[in-house]
């Protein structure tokens, strides 16, 4: 399905953005694993998409750094020639009351989650309208949707990614490239582990499946849209919540 393609996935070392280039690289894509923490978990998942016969590499860049950013896709096009394929999965939290969060955990939070989606996507894109062809995917959440208490900051920086997706798929749309958002619920993650158990079924209670989200289920979706099988597709925010927003 994607034989010879070059995806771009950041904060692919673990969640979420792991198993999109699990599922990638499965389906034929050479996967470029973005990471800024552990460079132990990047190996790792690079390993063992080798072990599984797929092609893989990693590439430590902080994504809110619009220097290093440029340097990053940069060095991806001069190896590779090309790219086909943008994730855009790298984010943090910094949860806390509004009235309590202090100005870093808010700056942080948006430099990472939204100025990094548009960092790679200004880059990224260059290359892409040479080509004539690409998919972008930026990985936004049910919080920039409907907002969420204790999340202002992450909230505002994943509204934030839906009015970017929205914008470059108006911008990028003569020259056929696609972009869309996913916006997951609840998902089994690191970020949702130290949720406690009173809260998870709060939670729970919340979604009309009555369970969370699998990381391997947002990867196929992102599968999906990284396909020939969305070329119709472009400007969408398509959630995946059980229902959760319906």
């Amino acid at each position: 399905m994607l034989n010879e393609k070059i995806a771009v996935i950041t904060g692919a070392s673990r969640g979420i953005g792991a198993a999109i280039a699990k599922k990638m690289a499965e389906n034929g894509a050479t996967v470029i694993i973005n990471y800024q923490g552990s460079v132990q978990a990047a190996q790792a998942l690079e390993a063992e998409i080798r072990e599984n016969g797929g092609k893989a590499v990693t590439y430590k860049c902080d994504v809110s750094d619009f220097d290093k950013c440029e340097k990053f896709i940069g060095d991806v096009v001069k190896e590779y020639g090309r790219i086909d394929i943008l994730v855009n999965n790298a984010g943090i939290t910094r949860d806390g009351l509004l009235m309590g969060m202090k100005e870093e955990d808010f700056d942080s939070v948006i430099n990472v989650n939204l100025k990094g989606t548009f960092n790679t996507i200004r880059f990224a894109s260059r290359t892409m309208v040479k080509q004539r062809k690409g998919k972008i995917i930026n990985i936004s959440s049910v919080s920039g949707v409907t907002g969420n208490a204790g999340q202002a900051n992450y909230s505002a920086s994943k509204a934030g990614i839906i009015g970017l997706t929205k914008s470059a798929a108006r911008e990028l749309a003569s020259r056929n490239i696609n972009v869309n958002a996913i916006a997951p619920g609840f998902v089994d993650t690191d970020m949702t582990i130290t949720l406690s158990d009173k809260v998870k079924e709060g939670a729970k209670g919340q979604i009309p499946l009555g369970r969370f989200g699998k990381p391997e289920e947002v990867a196929e979706l992102a599968l999906f849209l990284s396909s020939e099988k969305s070329d119709y597709i472009t400007g969408q925010v398509i959630n995946i919540d059980g229902g959760m927003v319906m």
